[in-house]
């Protein structure tokens, strides 16, 4: 439990609730900023080139050529030149035990609730990013997922691919996602990432569930190449695996600090605002008073 040790007023009345509200903020204030200081990795820029794990954005950037990928049917192709329409893309590894599943999950739901039609408005490209896996888990994998879906367009306009690891440097490098290895797990986030039909980047939508409204705003922008800004900033992370408890751990301190923060709001409003209102309150009566 936390101890305010809040010292005690010299005055009484609505002083002595301020004072005690001015070091109230300062305890909480200052956990604050212990709370952000102990998880670095969320007080980051997102733009900054020291960011590990996440998404650096590239908005209005333009895909480069010569990133090679190699498809289903084992053929090499460039990045570059099968994105010939609104392309909604993402990086997984396909045995990672935590966001990937619910990442296309979320996208085989959200493209059975749209009513665009997948292979004539869009297309998806999932890229593994893991190039220790071979292409046979990646047709695995999507096997299973078109296999569950209602839209069997799918089958052939959501496409997987692997490559080495010099083109998969040069896709996350160029797309702005950015992973770690930890152990036999890597962390990274749940993003989609929009595209043009010219390759420029659009939009990022980040985590695992997505609106139908939204995934068919940024498909729209994309066929128009008009960038648009991420609504949802909050990036969700595969964390490594705690061996002695035997599960994936998330650490509270990312949202730590913004619960801080309500609990703040809620308790210095009535220890300063409402005594401020009441002084200035009376003080406008004690005037018509004298009128």
């Amino acid at each position: 439990m936390i101890n305010l040790n809040i010292p005690p007023a010299p005055f009484k009345g609505g002083f002595d609730r301020t004072y005690n509200g001015f070091h109230l903020i300062a305890k909480l204030i200052s956990i604050i900023l212990f709370s952000i200081s102990a998880n670095s990795v969320f007080a980051q820029d997102p733009k900054a080139d020291s960011l590990e794990i996440g998404i650096v954005e590239h908005l209005n950037e333009y895909v480069p050529e010569h990133i090679m990928l190699i498809n289903e049917n084992k053929d090499t192709v460039d990045l570059k030149k099968i994105i010939n329409k609104p392309t909604v893309l993402c990086f997984v590894y396909f045995e990672c035990p935590m966001l990937c599943s619910p990442l296309m999950n979320g996208l085989a739901d959200v493209i059975d609730k749209t009513n665009l039609k997948i292979g004539k408005d869009y297309q998806v490209l999932t890229i593994g990013f893991n190039t220790e896996e071979p292409l046979s888990l990646a047709i695995s994998k999507k096997k299973n997922y078109i296999s569950h879906m209602k839209t069997k367009e799918a089958a052939n306009a959501w496409n997987f691919f692997i490559s080495d690891s010099i083109n998969i440097a040069r896709a996350t490098n160029a797309l702005g996602f950015r992973f770690k290895r930890a152990g036999n797990v890597f962390l990274h986030s749940a993003t989609l990432i929009f595209i043009s039909p010219e390759g420029k980047i659009t939009r990022y939508l980040n985590g695992t569930y997505f609106l139908p409204f939204e995934f068919k705003m940024a498909i729209a922008e994309s066929s128009k190449g008009v960038s648009g800004p991420t609504i949802n900033k909050l990036l969700q992370y595969c964390y490594g695996y705690d061996t002695q408890a035997k599960r994936y751990v998330l650490d509270i301190t990312k949202v730590g600090g913004g619960i801080i923060l309500l609990i703040l709001l809620a308790i210095v409003f009535p220890l300063i605002i409402r005594p401020k209102l009441r002084s200035r309150s009376k003080d406008k009566n004690v005037t018509e008073a004298h009128h």
